[in-house]
């Protein structure tokens, strides 16, 4: 009988129980997903209720990006050193707070405070998460897992998106926020009888009955139990924060945080500013819309795809095809489109490569970081690349507005993220995850 329950996992075959985690874990990264387009919806009413300007507006808005960037890396540390499952627990209620709060906002200052909180829980959840699908799957499962993770991203925005523009045909902009609040406490009763705490965390941990612990996890995984536990190693017991920047992960670290803060630019380009671009083209806001769930849809297909390809040919190299495909689909959308089809079909290639690449970095995060500082390094990533994110629509619209750039080399200028991030993997090396 083996005594490493990692080992446990990584031989064994996916149980439903190990599926039904996984499914969770895209949910609640479906909850991302619709949070920004939500809020994107939302966005006139909150306007026009208050009576402000794109340049205030925007404010408002970045405060979710933000307070993820923030959350990330703030809170991804908490979900190496308390546990994976109390982390998400814990953002989830953060979550549902900001969610709640927002309801009662009276002013763009309120809404945006409390914005910036739920931004941090879901920053927070997201590098928990991405931890819990590395180490809760086999080596067979873990790509197809990573990737339909990731994708719960634009599936969360596309649904999301379409309940959103139901509920304001019956309500103020406050109900969009409603209906997340309640469906980020409908999360909480599952996470906590369905996701078990990662057998791996107590390795790493080693609480005084780690073994037991680990085991009671297996089993609710439906998983064979170990005999014991192997030695510690002499790393992980000296295991601290700031493990991520010290020499032995460093580069690691720079090279994906780098790589994928600068990919975020370009995926966050397409995600902000496709609307209004499309709407500048003389098509009405509705339709304008639609092209935006078309870079969505593309995304939920490319990530889902994008899976099989890691499964075959590893993580690294066809996350640098995708990230040099999303560079040319990306420049050839500043190309523009003589139809609205054309422009839902220029999005689509958009949202297909560029979130194809997103399924790769959130890999390389899982393979990249040890156990130890597996959520810390994920959280400290993701969190500077939300951090980038931000600050991407101020520089497309510092392009367009003060430097009076046409869309072309805007479109290139912006493109030119995920070619930095290419070039920031090619350096890279790559672990098996632990």
């Amino acid at each position: 009988m083996l005594n490493d329950p990692r080992e446990v996992i990584r031989q064994s075959p996916m149980t439903a129980r190990q599926w039904i985690a996984v499914v969770l874990m895209i949910a609640l990264n479906a909850l991302d997903g619709f949070d920004v387009l939500s809020s994107a919806f939302a966005a006139p009413g909150i306007a026009k209720e208050w009576g402000i300007g794109r340049d205030a507006l925007g404010v408002v808005l970045s405060m979710e990006l933000i307070g993820m960037g923030f959350g990330s890396i703030v809170l991804g540390g908490a979900a190496d050193r308390f546990g994976r499952r109390p982390t998400v627990l814990g953002c989830l209620v953060v979550m549902a707070v900001g969610m709640g709060l927002a309801t009662t906002a009276s002013s763009p200052t309120t809404l945006g405070l409390w914005r910036l909180l739920t931004g941090l829980g879901i920053g927070g959840m997201l590098a928990a998460i991405n931890a819990v699908t590395a180490e809760i799957c086999s080596n067979k499962g873990r790509s197809l897992a990573m990737s339909l993770m990731v994708i719960g991203y634009p599936i969360g925005a596309t649904v999301g998106g379409t309940i959103a523009a139901l509920l304001l045909k019956s309500g103020d902009w406050r109900v969009v926020f409603e209906f997340g609040a309640i469906a980020t406490l409908v999360f909480i009763p599952l996470v906590f009888f369905l996701v078990p705490e990662t057998p791996a965390w107590f390795l790493v941990s080693r609480p005084a009955d780690a073994l037991e612990r680990a085991n009671r996890s297996l089993a609710a995984l439906r998983l064979p139990a170990v005999t014991g536990l192997p030695p510690m190693e002499p790393e992980a017991a000296r295991a601290s924060l700031l493990d991520i920047l010290r020499p032995g992960l460093l580069g690691t670290t720079l090279l994906l945080t780098v790589g994928y803060s600068l990919h975020c630019i370009t995926f966050y380009y397409i995600l902000k500013w496709s609307p209004k671009i499309v709407a500048d083209f003389g098509y009405t806001q509705p339709q304008a819309a639609s092209v935006l769930v078309w870079a969505n849809i593309g995304g939920a297909i490319g990530g889902g795809l994008f899976g099989f390809l890691m499964h075959k040919f590893g993580i690294k190299w066809p996350t640098i095809a995708m990230l040099v495909a999303g560079t040319v689909a990306v420049s050839l959308f500043g190309l523009g489109a003589e139809s609205l089809p054309g422009w839902r079909l220029a999005v689509f290639f958009t949202g297909f490569t560029t979130n194809a690449a997103i399924v790769g970095f959130y890999s390389a995060f899982a393979h990249g970081f040890p156990a130890k500082v597996r959520a810390t390094g994920t959280g400290f990533a993701i969190g500077a690349g939300r951090i980038g994110a931000a600050g991407s629509p101020i520089l497309a619209g510092e392009l367009f507005h003060t430097a009076g750039l046409p869309l072309l080399p805007v479109s290139i200028i912006m493109a030119l993220g995920s070619l930095g991030a290419a070039l920031a993997l090619l350096a890279l090396r790559l672990r098996e995850a632990h």
